[in-house]
């Protein structure tokens, strides 16, 4: 574990790294702490835990096959313990399992190894800044995997009249990757209203995380990727 700063507009930035595979972990860590963020790295499920005691970071990034357990669950925890963390995946896992379980359990960000960004700093600034980095397989992945689940059989109604049209305006910004500051100047919106109307989705949807709102939003057809 260690900590570099020379980046002034990264350098509070905390990064959790969990990686199993050491040159990995290595590359990564190294071309972060070159950018100025402070990394906690880890190996194993047990030493990202222990990472995670230290503090809540802004930040984590983490694979999914751990050699003494799942990412997935690593995420649950970290979601549950600290709401505003940012969650990333870096995994070779693109299963509908895997990817649909790592989103709906707070995971923010999904990026598949073999389309990894060679600018990983960049991609951490875009994840703060309020994106969700998604692999283009991934993203083409929900799209195939919502046009193909069946119509659902008549039954009570959704909560889609419960989201006023400003909202969903939001959420389709949500799904495209804009901050939200992004998202209030193509609304005509002040960038302080932005939270409230977002606070509102969550609550509609019952939902915790902007992942968990897009993948919702999609499934009940408020709004297509």
């Amino acid at each position: 574990m260690n900590s570099l700063s020379d980046g002034p507009k990264a350098e509070a930035i905390t990064v959790v790294l969990v990686e199993d595979d050491a040159p990995t972990l290595w590359r990564l860590q190294d071309a972060l702490a070159k950018a100025g963020y402070q990394v906690r790295a880890a190996g194993t499920l047990t030493e990202a835990r222990a990472c995670l005691a230290q503090g809540a970071p802004k930040v984590l990034l983490t694979d999914l096959q751990l050699p003494d357990g799942h990412g997935v669950d690593l995420i649950r925890e970290t979601r549950q313990r600290f709401p505003d963390t940012e969650i990333m995946v870096i995994s070779i896992l693109g299963d509908e399992e895997s990817v649909i379980s790592a989103i709906t359990v707070g995971a923010t960000g999904y990026l598949l190894k073999d389309a990894f960004p060679t600018d990983i700093a960049a991609t951490v600034r875009d994840l703060v800044a309020g994106h969700s980095p998604i692999s283009a397989s991934i993203a083409r992945f929900i799209v195939r995997r919502t046009q193909t689940t069946p119509e659902p059989p008549p039954g009570p109604a959704l909560n889609t009249a419960k989201l006023t049209p400003r909202e969903i305006d939001i959420l389709w910004g949500i799904a495209k990757g804009f901050s939200y500051a992004e998202i209030a100047s193509h609304l005509g919106l002040s960038r302080q209203t932005v939270p409230g109307h977002i606070k509102n989705i969550y609550r509609k949807l019952e939902v915790h995380t902007r992942g968990e709102a897009v993948f919702e939003a999609v499934q009940q057809g408020l709004i297509k990727l």
